[in-house]
């Protein structure tokens, strides 16, 4: 370790360092170019969900993959004349080259006349561009010529889907040119320097860059798809993570040049002491984000995949080509605030160790009072629902949402997506009789068959991938059970829906055991104990629990939203649990080092007075970064920014500042246990420690010159 961080920081060979970063860089992005994301997100169900098998068997209907738009035509009151319905006829004619068969029925017109509905079949297109031209090209066609004061809107499976791709639609670009105006703003705040914010900016930026094209690599390379949900939280997480690690090198950095003359030195010092911190950091992201590899869907596995080599890719460039890159800059790079050789010690003068010397004197008090306060925020689980319709995913409606709500008010709610049951052709008669006798179905009619299947068509009376309409498709499901032989299959829309909602429970019970067994294990690795990592993990679970709480009564009161979606629980809990858990890992590392010199207590506010500044400070910064996720009209993505935005807060002004701190002092030596500390409290008490310790510089006389001016007297 100490040769590798010579080697980094050393005037002749970190030269090197730096430019053979750059040159990878430069390599990888000749050799596999960036491509920015044009797949549309895949299902992402396994072969063995009933909606799958059921489309599998529908195939043989179709001589190709097909799937459908429906184009809803209206006036914002009133019924539709003549004039208008011929002019409908009209654009229908006009729209058949775009089917795939080359020709569409007439429109249907709701009993109160006041919409007509052309469904519009198509042929699947799995490009992002794509279907977005095709979209724009079936919306020209639609709206060419109408009388006045009709409008038209494009929905069903494919307008769905091109809305929900144009939510993602230049995604990188804003949440990159956003995210990095917010690191770029909290990094000048935290440094107050003009200067230096630009090298941990850029060095994170590069990073960001070639996480993108890594995991679009390892990804190809398995099979799996990068949709933009994934490249964008993918960002994030670089930026995130990347500035985090940077902070904790560099107010290492800076405190070490307050007692080397050599930045040099200083630097290889900061680089061994905050290295164990931050591989440890982004050991316990990247394996957490890895569990989700475990997964049946395969969005989760993307984003598993994407997010855990990104983050290695950002600690790989926050301890190889940040340091690097620092030591080549004088002390100046931290002007106006340059830290002198011999200057007093800002540590011992922390308001963090102040407070942190308050919580020892009551620590029963606080930590009750710290987690009757977690309990609180925690009550609003008491009110959460899970689950959003296919309506409610957006936080401004789209075209297809609005056209399906139009479709809701004319026709039956379901019959824009009505279910497919396929069921051997010998039960066709019998299937057909009991199913039209399950609660909330509407209407059962016979679709295409062959000699050994048949398919019947089934409106329900709800909206599609509402709560409702699940539970149909759950009591539809049963009965078909006992109707025929009982291998009937009901697939669609809503089917599908129901699958994935349950897919998603079942990843989510397999990958939060694991994320919490994988996360449990690297701290006993680090910290070689197990009380602290069980008190650790403990505190960090409260404050995701917390921040769940909290979250789900903003997004009641403040935004209306009618629920969580399904993905917001799984995904919340990764991200807070792997990067909350890093506070307290940089908190508890530093208390480690102090221990051996000032003991448990008062290691434990030495080290709280060295991390509280930098520690808030990347709380603040990892925040703001995930609240930019917000920015997209996802109902899913701005509920997961703000529910860990929240999550950060509280681990990093309540849980690392009070609760464990507060925990370490009521545990005492035996927050270590099974492993004694160097020196117990007793040992230090013995001894006289106070906590105020401060170390002190190397002489003048024995410090080698780097060339940095000195105006610091010498102690």
């Amino acid at each position: 370790m100490i040769a590798l961080t010579r080697f980094i920081t050393a005037a002749k060979t970190s030269w090197i360092v730096l430019i053979t970063g750059l040159a990878a860089t430069a390599a990888l992005f000749i050799a596999a170019g960036y491509q920015s994301a044009d797949a549309a997100p895949p299902v992402g169900l396994p072969d063995s969900a009933e909606s799958v098998q059921a489309a599998a068997l529908l195939e043989e209907f179709a001589d190709d993959d097909s799937t459908s738009g429906l184009l809803v035509f209206g006036r914002e009151s009133g019924e539709l004349s003549e004039n208008d319905l011929e002019a409908i006829a009209d654009r229908t004619e006009a729209l058949a080259d775009l089917s795939i068969d080359g020709f569409l029925p007439p429109p249907s017109v709701s009993d109160d006349g006041t919409t007509a509905l052309v469904v519009l079949p198509l042929a699947i297109e799995d490009r992002v561009s794509g279907q977005a031209e095709r979209a724009a090209e079936i919306r020209a066609i639609a709206a060419d010529g109408l009388p006045s004061g009709i409008e038209v809107w494009f929905t069903g499976a494919e307008g769905f889907s091109v809305d929900i791709a144009a939510v993602f639609e230049g995604a990188n670009f804003v949440l990159l040119s956003i995210t990095a105006l917010v690191v770029a703003l909290l990094l000048i705040v935290t440094y107050r320097s003009p200067v230096l914010w630009i090298v941990p900016l850029a060095v994170v930026g590069i990073a960001d860059f070639i996480a993108g094209i890594a995991a679009r690599l390892v990804a190809e390379s398995l099979g799996i798809t990068l949709d933009g949900s994934v490249t964008g939280i993918l960002s994030v997480l670089v930026f995130g993570a990347g500035t985090n690690y940077a902070l904790l090198l560099i107010a290492r950095y800076r405190d070490e040049l307050r007692l080397h003359l050599d930045r040099r030195e200083a630097m290889a010092i900061a680089l061994r002491g905050a290295s164990p911190a931050i591989i440890a950091s982004g050991s316990t992201v990247a394996l957490a984000l890895a569990t989700l590899l475990f997964g049946e869907l395969s969005g989760n596995r993307s984003l598993g995949l994407a997010g855990a080599v990104g983050i290695i890719v950002a600690m790989a460039y926050a301890l190889l080509v940040l340091p690097a890159a620092l030591v080549i800059f004088g002390r100046w790079i931290f002007w106006p605030i340059i830290p002198r050789y011999g200057s007093p010690d800002a540590i011992s003068r922390s308001p963090w160790g102040k407070l942190g010397r308050a919580v020892s004197k009551r620590p029963l008090v606080v930590a009750i009072i710290g987690f009757a306060a977690l309990g609180a925020m925690a009550t609003g689980l008491t009110t959460t629902n899970v689950g959003l319709s296919q309506n409610d995913r957006f936080i401004v409606k789209p075209e297809a949402v609005l056209g399906q709500e139009r479709l809701a008010e004319a026709f039956s709610a379901g019959s824009s997506a009505p279910a497919s049951v396929v069921v051997p052709v010998g039960d066709l008669d019998d299937v057909l009789d009991g199913i039209v006798d399950v609660e909330g179905v509407v209407d059962a009619r016979p679709g295409a068959a062959n000699d050994d299947i048949a398919q019947i068509v089934v409106v329900l009376d709800a909206d599609p991938e509402s709560e409702r309409a699940f539970e149909i498709i759950a009591e539809l499901r049963l009965a078909l059970d006992d109707l025929g032989d009982g291998t009937a299959l009901v697939g669609g829309i809503d089917a599908e829906g129901l699958d994935l909602r349950d897919a998603q429970a079942r990843d989510q019970g397999l990958v939060i055991p694991l994320i919490l067994v994988l996360v449990l294990a690297v701290l006993v690795l680090l910290l070689r104990a197990l009380v602290a990592p069980l008190l650790l993990l403990v505190a960090v679970v409260a404050s995701y629990f917390s921040a769940v709480g909290i979250g789900s009564i903003i997004f009641a009161t403040v935004f209306g939203f009618p629920g969580l979606d399904t993905t917001v629980l799984l995904f919340s809990f990764l991200f807070l649990v792997a990067l909350g858990v890093d506070y307290s890992i940089f908190l508890v590392t530093r208390a480690k080092e102090e221990v051996p010199l000032l003991g448990t207590s008062e290691g434990m506010i030495r080290a709280l007075a060295a991390t509280g500044g930098v520690i808030t400070s990347a709380g603040i910064l990892l925040a703001a970064v995930f609240a930019v996720l917000g920015v997209l009209p996802l109902i899913a993505l701005t509920q997961i920014g703000v529910i860990v935005c929240i999550g950060v807060l509280i681990d990093t002004l309540l849980v690392r500042t009070v609760i464990v701190p507060a925990m370490t002092f009521l545990a005492k030596d035996r927050f270590w246990w099974p492993r004694r500390p160097e020196l117990t409290d007793a040992e230090a008490a013995a001894r006289g420690a106070n906590g105020q310790a401060e170390r002190m510089p190397e002489s003048l006389e024995t410090a080698p010159v780097d060339g940095d001016r000195v105006t610091a007297a010498v102690p």
